[in-house]
């Protein structure tokens, strides 16, 4: 009794102990203390054998929010697994994003058509097919920046370039000494820093804390200046009298925007934006090149996703009007951020629209009164399977900066320099080998020629059939394989964005002596007889394959020129003979211009009856029906070549 009573407190022990684990688990993730979090869902799952779908979720968005994907995606599968196609959208998109982010996108994409039919969205089936197509062909073509990362970066978080005259003003969590640590990440608060930059590099140099006296002691990032560099915009953590970060009913606590005037080190008349909230987060400020917009991130009530853009008016007062939500084109149901206006063009972050993994840079043109299209990937390199953000470029789009965290980075986020590349002559080698029709053995010494424009590409083969020529890439056009004696072929080449090659080009050439024969003291084409029903002059199959003959020599020698004749034999009567010959003779010519040859070419049609028999079998003399059959005839005699 006191054994079965030892056993029964040993088991309660141990299952209040697991329970334990995941209520403490469950705290952490509340307190967004995600890295705690992920380690006890870890381990409360190893020792579950049937886990319930909402812890599974947790533990994979804990994983998400710190950015280890390789785990997340193992417990998003697992949560796949458990719910199919019951997944709700959030985490369902989540799964996807986890999926590109460890390459594993023929996956993703399959998943994700599934789930676009599954729906019947079609708008969102061709946006998604639309965004594919761009992407697939994008990164077939040579890189237009070169991307390098800058020995700024540190193992920590360093990010959010902004251009500030001739300079840079970014973010860093480097600063360690004396500095409370974000529980998200368990990493110091960012700091802004102003620094000098290679005009060549890119690299920065003589780094100095920007705004000593206006930066808060909570994060400080995502700056944004007006054109005459005298006001500042940027995103800081939601603070109260004291100093003391002030949270939402969740124990969030939220961005805002706050504005200033910059004088010397001092930040003047500080005041957060009018639209900013302590229930949600408005962040990452960006001004269009005249003043008149600002466009910021938010998740606000009433948005379409997890972080929308927004844009709103500013009047020549210097007051606000009411945000706008930028739309589906540009927000999706996962995260929009960091936009970024050049001119007209929009340039933002997205892990909504179709990409190569985490967030990645898109741009749209700015269309009036603030509309958008359906943005595109900028591809590679300036993406990656990693998270792409903070893009900003030059006014000449020759160089810029972004941020990432892309793998071979110094630590977090890194702040890399891209760089217009010099062109690269994109070429194709086009190639193959020109043969015989009849017999299949190659033919040397036959020109292939494509006509480039002004100027012309060429080759000609070797004695074993081959050549080689190269092209442009990006092209649509014709070559041609000629040798005098021989017929000519074309064929239509179409070459890809990137330098490649096109193998197995290949012609087949027919010699004109093989397809002609002298009869009759005249030359004609060699074909076999033509038959013809009896008392009928509608072309037969096996007349059709016979006059293709005809179609094919006169479409590979274009100067070629006929006369086309017809015959029958003595049977029946010598006017009614007349009429059939000539109706097989129209007949022919009728099938031939169908195939496309120029009727001019043609020099007359004509049927002779039974006046020009080969034989003795004229009227009243018996003969065999192969006696009879050599009389029944088309020829096709060659006036011209």
């Amino acid at each position: 009794m006191k054994r079965t009573l030892f056993l029964l407190a040993f088991l309660f022990c141990m299952t209040t102990a697991f329970a334990q684990k995941l209520l403490k688990a469950d705290r952490h993730y509340a307190a967004f203390e995600y890295m705690e979090a992920a380690k006890l869902y870890e381990d409360y799952l190893s020792d579950t054998k049937k886990p319930k779908p909402e812890v599974v979720a947790k533990a994979a968005d804990s994983y998400y929010y710190i950015n280890n994907m390789g785990s997340a995606l193992r417990w998003y599968d697992k949560l796949y697994e458990l719910q199919g196609d019951k997944m709700d959208d959030k985490h369902f998109h989540r799964y996807i994003m986890a999926l590109r982010s460890e390459e594993k996108y023929a996956k993703a994409d399959e998943l994700m058509l599934k789930r676009l039919e599954m729906k019947g969205d079609a708008a969102m089936l061709e946006n998604f097919n639309y965004q594919k197509t761009h992407l697939d062909s994008l990164n077939k073509m040579a890189p237009v920046y070169a991307v390098n990362n800058l020995a700024v970066n540190s193992a920590k978080a360093d990010f959010g370039t902004a251009f500030y005259g001739d300079k840079i003003v970014y973010a860093s969590s480097r600063d360690t000494v004396g500095k409370k640590t974000y529980s998200w990440n368990d990493q110091p608060f960012l700091v802004m820093y102003e620094t000098n930059r290679d005009t060549v590099t890119g690299a920065f140099s003589k780094d100095k804390k920007f705004l000593p006296k206006g930066q808060t002691t909570y994060h400080n990032a995502a700056a944004t200046f007006t054109p005459d560099l005298k006001t500042v915009y940027f995103s800081v953590n939601n603070v109260k009298k004291g100093n003391k970060l002030v949270d939402d009913e969740k124990g969030t606590n939220n961005i805002q925007i706050i504005k200033g005037q910059i004088s010397g080190d001092k930040l003047l008349k500080q005041e957060k934006l009018p639209f900013c909230s302590e229930d949600y987060s408005v962040g990452h400020p960006a001004l269009t090149h005249d003043g008149k917009y600002m466009l910021f991130v938010s998740d606000m009530p009433g948005g379409l996703g997890e972080t929308d853009i927004y844009y709103v008016e500013i009047y020549s007062d210097g007051t606000f009007g009411k945000p706008v939500n930028a739309g589906p084109e540009i927000n999706t149901i996962g995260r929009e951020m960091f936009p970024f206006i050049k001119g007209d063009m929009l340039y933002f972050s997205s892990d909504g629209h179709y990409g190569l993994g985490g967030l990645d840079v898109f741009v749209a043109p700015v269309g009036d009164n603030m509309t958008f299209p359906l943005p595109q990937n900028l591809g590679r390199p300036i993406n990656s399977n990693g998270d792409d953000f903070a893009f900003i470029i030059s006014d000449k789009d020759t160089y810029g900066y972004l941020s990432s965290n892309r793998k071979g980075g110094e630590g977090d986020d890194d702040i890399y320099f891209f760089k217009k590349q010099k062109p690269v002559p994109c070429t194709y080698t086009v190639s193959g080998r020109v043969t015989n029709k009849k017999d299949g053995q190659p033919i040397a010494g036959v020109m292939i020629l494509t006509q480039l424009n002004l100027s012309a590409a060429s080759a000609i083969t070797d004695t074993d059939g081959t050549y080689m020529f190269n092209v442009p890439c990006n092209l649509k056009i014709t070559a041609r394989a000629f040798k005098e004696g021989y017929s000519d072929d074309v064929k239509d080449i179409e070459t890809g964005n990137i330098s490649g090659e096109l193998k197995n080009v290949d012609f087949v050439l027919s010699k004109y002596e093989e397809l002609v024969k002298i009869e009759d003291n005249v030359e004609k084409i060699d074909i076999n007889p033509i038959y013809f029903d009896f008392d009928q002059y509608y072309v037969t199959p096996q007349g059709a394959a016979e006059l293709d003959k005809v179609v094919y020599v006169m479409q590979h020698f274009p100067d070629i020129v006929i006369k086309i004749e017809s015959h029958t034999d003595s049977r029946g009567k010598d006017d009614y003979n007349m009429r059939l010959s000539d109706d097989r003779a129209k007949s022919t010519f009728s099938y031939i211009i169908a195939k496309g040859i120029d009727p001019k070419r043609i020099e007359s049609v004509h049927g002779y009856g039974e006046t020009r028999l080969r034989n003795k079998c004229s009227n009243d003399v018996e003969c065999t029906e192969e006696e009879h059959q050599l009389n029944r005839r088309s020829d096709f005699i060659i006036v011209k070549k």
